[in-house]
């Protein structure tokens, strides 16, 4: 599609969405939250719950806290903690089945990104099972509604806990898509801190930068409202103060609070003005070479955004402002380059890369095509990229 076709379907999307009704979930936040999970449940006279997960959860008995509370209400629950990395339609089918077999009624899911982005398409498939997932891929076609879901995070970053979007990988062809309707926006989201505070300092790091990432993408695009760009606000600045903090002292709990907090005000706004083509690489990138997404974000991030050049530097000198970062500087163009700097040197900080490693020079072609279908026309960037565009992008990324 030509830029001006993008703009055009952008901008009948962004009249289209005062339309449709979005909700927020349900905010429980501090230490211990999780004590009043059994309660949620009960309140919707649910009796049987399937939790959502991953090994590394449950090797780590983080969900320990959440079935005694489900107990202590007396609501039985069933496990299913064979979610992967960059959940794929298999594990959407094998949750559904444990769903259907023991008569689950809601859905809880602990985890990161993946777990939660499981617990939707398996809600999506119980709720349409006369769709796959595959036919649901894209915007608005998940016509029925969930379960009621209810979303733990144990990271601080994906803010999958607030958003309509579920990334699925199809395990057969390796394509990274997104299935994005308001009905997938779990009903709660519970940020309990003490759950994050055993996240080692390199997914701290990259599940932080995946906040910000979206806290960035969603400002500068063009859907923004004032309730999104608020909620972004909130969100770079939260992650600016203590995103570092949280890094060098992992037992912070009121850092690892901020930080939760940070995760979900991001949610917020991108769930409503949509993320940009760095999540389109990062997504491409993760379906071929399995590259974690908040690290992928994260390398990433300020090679688009310098690509962008003076199409964001309005928004860029706007959001320092909204935050009170790089107060001193008045140039707009050296405030937008100063605030890249400051990206550059937290990945430095935190040990990140400048290239991705598993990038291949000959799958360039092919990860630009996937990317563009992403991105074009949905996201409402500031500058549309060709396929020459993320090819140039992909290019940088390359291990030197």
């Amino acid at each position: 599609m030509s830029k001006i076709g993008c703009r055009m379907f952008q901008a009948i999307m962004r009249v289209g969405m005062c339309f449709i009704k979005y909700r927020e979930p349900v905010m429980l936040t501090g230490e211990n939250s999780t004590s009043e999970i059994g309660k949620i449940f009960k309140r919707h006279q649910i009796s049987c719950v399937l939790l959502v997960t991953d090994k590394g959860i449950t090797s780590r008995k983080l969900h320990q806290s959440s079935l005694k509370a489900l107990e202590q209400s007396n609501i039985k629950c069933v496990i299913y903690d064979k979610t992967v990395p960059n959940p794929t339609i298999d594990n959407i089918e094998e949750g559904l089945k444990i769903y259907i077999e023991n008569g689950c009624q809601g859905i809880l899911t602990i985890g990161g990104g993946s777990a939660m982005d499981c617990a939707k398409g398996i809600g999506a498939r119980v709720a349409n099972p006369n769709k796959t997932i595959s036919q649901m891929r894209g915007i608005l076609k998940v016509t029925h509604k969930i379960p009621i879901l209810v979303a733990v995070p144990t990271t601080a970053g994906t803010g999958s806990e607030t958003t309509l979007a579920a990334v699925i990988t199809d395990s057969k062809t390796h394509e990274k898509y997104a299935i994005n309707d308001p009905k997938l926006i779990p009903h709660y989201a519970v940020l309990d801190p003490v759950l994050t505070l055993s996240l080692p300092p390199s997914l701290t790091a990259s599940t932080g930068m995946d906040a910000f990432v979206h806290a960035i993408e969603a400002y500068i695009g063009k859907s923004n409202t004032r309730h999104t760009e608020k909620n972004a606000e909130l969100a770079t600045k939260l992650i600016i103060e203590n995103l570092q903090k949280a890094f060098d002292d992992g037992s912070d709990i009121n850092a690892r609070e901020k930080m939760q907090q940070a995760s979900f005000f991001a949610g917020v706004a991108f769930s409503r003005a949509y993320v940009g083509n760095v999540h389109a690489i990062a997504h491409t990138l993760g379906g071929q070479y399995q590259v974690p997404h908040g690290f992928a974000n994260a390398v990433i991030l300020p090679y688009v955004l310098k690509y962008y050049g003076k199409t964001i530097y309005k928004r860029i000198d706007k959001l320092c402002r909204k935050v009170g970062f790089l107060d001193d500087i008045k140039s707009k163009q050296e405030k937008t380059e100063k605030f890249i700097e400051y990206i550059e040197s937290l990945n430095k900080k935190f040990g990140f890369p400048q290239e991705i490693e598993q990038l291949k020079e000959e799958d360039i072609e092919m990860l630009a095509k996937r990317a563009d279908k992403e991105a074009n026309p949905l996201y409402p960037v500031p500058m549309v990229f060709s396929l020459k565009d993320f090819e140039n992008i992909y290019r940088m990324l390359l291990k030197k």
